[in-house]
C-alpha cells in the first residue's frame, strides 16, 4: 500500500507511528530530517494545442532548449566545488542529450506538423522513453529516466518557470518521484542531508551523484506516495535502503546516536591515513582507489595512497560529444601517471556497452549486459582501440609504472588479439618516430568462463583484478539494481566465495598476483575474507580506505585465513554474515557493521 503522511497524522495525530518503507540501498550512511517534495514539470498532462504561429513555436522551443543548458551549466559551477570532475561530468551528459538530434528534430517537426511546442515536446519524450522501457532491464529504464529529466527542464522553461531557488530546512531530505541532478544541485550543501525517490536505482545519475557528495540515498521506494509527505520527520537508512517516517522519539534518539557516533568515528579514522594496511603479524595489503576522467583533483592527495588499481577510461569518453583523439588521450594518461609516479597505475581500457553507452555511438540491444560491452566492442572497433592503446604506450615512456588491463575478458582469444594489437601499436608508433613503453598487461575475471580459463590466460597476462560486480551478478543471474530481485543480490553467497577462493588458488598456482577492485573490496567484513583468501591487492572509493584499513589492522593473517576457511563451509549467505559481523564485534569494529550497533570505538591503540 502506498503511504503518504496524512496516514500517519490520521492514525492518532501523535507522530507516534513509524512506518518504514523499503526500498534500493544506493548511497550509505543515516540522515535525519525535514522531508522536502519536489513537484517537477508534468510531461504527462499537456493539454492539446494547436500551433498558431508555427515559427513562433519553434523559436520557443529553441529558446526552452538554450535555458535548459545553461540551467545545467550554472548547476555544474555551483558543485564545482563539492564533486570531482568525473562526477561534474554527468552535467555535461545531460546538456549533450539537450543537444540531441533526435529530440530536438522530432520535437521540431511535430510542431511544423501543427502541435504547440509543449505538447510536441512531450510526444518526442514520451516515445523515446517507450523505446528504453519496452527493455526489461532496469540499466536502460535509468536511462528513461534521464530522458524524462531532460524533457522537464525544457518544459519548465516552456512554461516559463525557472526552478526557484526555494527555502529549506536546516536538514533537507529532498523527495521526488524522479529526481534531477539541477533540483539536487539547487539546494545549498550545507543543508542537504538526504535523497529519497520513488523511482530509481544505484547506476542512476542521482545516485552517482549522492555517493560523491556524502549523502545517503534510497530509490525505488515504489510504496512510497509523494502526497502529503511535506514536513514529515524521516530517517534515511542508506546502508539498509530503508526509511523510517515519522520515527518515534526514541526511535531518534537512536539513529541521532547512532549518527553522531559515526562522524566521531570518520573524524578517529582520519588518525588511520599514514598508516599501512598490515595485520598485527606484519602482512601488509596494498590498498589501492578506484578513479575516473582525471588527476587534477587527486594532486594533493595522491600521496596518500599506494596507487590506482582502476582507473575507468569511459568515463573521460562519456563526457565528450566525440571521440578523444590520440593526444588527448595521451595527455589525460600522462598526467595521471605523473601524478602517481611511481605508484601503479592500472587502467582499464574503454568498457563501454550495458549502462556506459556513449552519447556519440547508439547501441541499441535486448539484453546489453549479455550483449556487445567491453572488450566484444573495442576489438570490433579497432580504430578506436588502437588509438588508446598508442595513447597508453606513449604516455607510459619514461615513467614505467603503468599496467593496463582490459574488461569482460571471456575467452583466451580476446587476449591473443588484444596483445596483437598492443604489439601493431607498437610497430606504429616506432615507425613514426614517436617514444613508448610497454606496460604489463592484465585481465578482468567478471565473466565466469574466464575463471576457467586462468591457466592459459596467465601464459598471455601479468596479473588478474576479480570485478566483484559483474562477477556476482552473472554468477548467480541477478541485476542488483532490479528492485523485484535485489534480494537474490548477494556477493557473499556461497557460489560467489568459492569461486573467488577457486580464482586467488589458480592464479597463485600460475604465479599471477590478483587484486579485487569490485564493491566487496570497499566493504570491511567482505575486505576481511577476501584477506584470509590471499588476495594481493583491494582497490575502493578513496571514501572507503579507512575503515577498510582498520579492519585490516585489527587481525592477524592467520585470523583471518581461519575466518575464510570457515566462511567456504557455510551453506548459505545468512551464515556467512554472521560469521563475519562476529569476528567484527569480537575485535571491537562492531560500528563497521553495516546496519550493526552503534558502538564508539577507541582506535588509538
Amino acid at each position: 500500500m502506498a503511504l503518504g503522511c496524512s496516514n500517519f497524522r490520521q492514525a492518532g495525530g501523535n507522530y507516534n507511528e513509524t512506518v518504514v518503507i523499503r526500498g534500493i540501498s544506493c548511497s550509505p550512511g543515516i540522515a535525519i530530517g525535514i522531508i522536502t517534495p519536489v513537484e517537477p514539470a508534468k510531461l504527462h498532462s499537456i493539454p492539446d494545442h494547436k500551433a498558431i504561429d508555427r515559427d513562433a513555436e519553434e523559436a520557443v522551443f529553441q529558446v526552452a532548449v538554450t535555458m535548459a543548458k545553461q540551467e545545467l551549466r550554472s548547476s555544474r559551477e555551483r558543485m564545482s566545488t563539492h564533486l570531482p570532475r568525473e562526477v561534474l561530468a554527468l552535467f555535461d551528459v545531460y546538456i549533450l542529450m539537450l543537444d540531441s538530434g533526435k529530440l530536438n528534430s522530432e520535437t521540431i517537426a511535430r510542431i511544423r506538423a501543427g502541435q504547440w511546442a509543449r505538447d510536441a515536446l512531450s510526444d518526442s519524450i514520451r516515445e523515446l522513453v517507450r523505446v528504453f522501457e519496452r527493455i526489461e532491464d532496469p540499466y536502460i529504464a535509468a536511462k528513461a529516466e534521464d530522458i524524462r529529466n531532460v524533457g522537464r527542464h525544457i518544459l519548465s522553461h516552456l512554461q516559463r518557470e525557472a526552478p526557484a531557488a526555494g527555502s529549506y530546512p536546516k536538514r533537507c531530505i529532498l523527495a521526488g518521484t524522479e529526481l534531477s541532478l539541477a533540483e539536487i544541485s539547487s539546494v545549498p550543501r550545507d543543508l542537504l542531508a538526504g535523497i529519497i525517490c520513488r523511482n530509481g536505482s544505484a547506476l542512476s545519475h542521482i545516485a552517482i551523484m549522492a555517493r560523491a557528495l556524502g549523502i545517503p540515498a534510497v530509490m525505488g521506494l515504489t510504496d512510497l506516495s509523494m502526497d502529503d509527505l511535506e514536513g514529515c520527520n524521516v530517517v534515511v537508512d542508506g546502508n539498509q535502503g530503508s526509511i523510517y517516517i515519522n520515527p518515534s522519539p526514541s526511535d531518534l534518539v537512536e539513529f541521532e546516536q547512532c549518527l553522531l557516533e559515526g562522524q566521531a568515528m570518520s573524524a578517529q579514522l582520519e588518525m588511520l591515513s599514514d598508516l599501512p594496511a598490515e595485520t598485527t603479524d606484519g602482512v601488509r595489503i596494498p590498498l589501492l582507489v578506484n578513479i575516473g576522467i582525471g588527476a587534477d583533483d587527486l594532486s594533493i592527495t595522491a600521496p596518500k595512497y599506494e596507487g590506482v588499481g582502476l582507473y575507468r577510461t569511459e568515463f573521460f569518453f562519456i563526457s565528450r560529444k566525440t571521440l578523444p583523439t590520440e593526444d588527448e588521450q595521451y595527455r589525460l594518461y600522462r598526467n595521471l601517471l605523473q601524478t602517481f609516479l611511481p605508484k601503479p597505475v592500472i587502467i582499464r581500457t574503454l568498457d563501454t556497452g550495458a549502462d556506459k553507452a556513449l552519447p556519440f555511438f547508439s547501441i541499441n540491444e535486448a539484453n546489453p549486459f549479455l550483449g556487445w560491452r567491453g572488450i566484444r566492442f573495442t576489438l570490433d572497433h579497432p580504430e578506436i582501440f588502437l588509438t588508446q592503446l598508442r595513447a597508453l604506450l606513449r604516455a607510459n615512456f619514461g615513467l614505467d609504472n603503468l599496467q593496463v588491463i582490459f574488461p569482460m575478458i571471456s575467452r583466451v582469444s580476446e587476449i591473443d588479439e588484444t596483445v596483437d594489437l598492443i604489439e601493431r601499436a607498437y610497430q606504429e608508433l616506432m615507425a613514426e618516430g614517436h617514444t613508448a613503453t610497454k606496460p604489463q598487461l592484465g585481465a578482468m575475471i567478471e565473466v565466469p568462463s574466464a575463471v576457467y580459463s586462468i591457466a592459459a590466460l596467465s601464459e598471455r597476462v601479468d596479473f588478474f583484478s576479480i570485478g566483484t560486480n559483474d562477477l556476482t551478478q552473472y554468477l548467480l543471474a541477478v541485476d542488483r539494481n532490479n528492485p523485484r530481485v535485489q534480494g537474490f543480490y548477494d556477493n557473499l553467497h556461497p557460489a560467489v566465495i568459492h569461486v573467488i577462493h577457486d580464482i586467488v588458488a589458480r592464479a597463485h598456482c600460475q604465479k599471477k598476483t590478483v587484486g579485487v577492485c569490485g564493491e566487496m573490496a570497499g566493504d570491511p567484513a567482505s575486505a576481511l575474507l577476501l584477506l584470509g583468501m590471499g588476495v594481493d591487492s583491494l582497490s575502493m572509493n578513496p571514501s572507503s580506505l579507512a575503515r577498510v584499513k582498520w579492519t585490516i589492522r585489527s587481525f592477524t593473517k592467520q585470523q583471518a585465513q581461519v575466518i575464510s576457511g570457515q566462511a567456504l563451509t557455510v551453506e548459505n549467505e545468512t551464515g556467512i554474515v554472521d560469521l563475519l559481523n562476529n569476528a567484527l564485534l569480537e575485535a571491537g569494529l562492531g560500528v563497521l557493521i553495516r546496519g550493526g550497533p552503534c558502538v564508539y570505538p577507541d582506535l588509538r591503540h
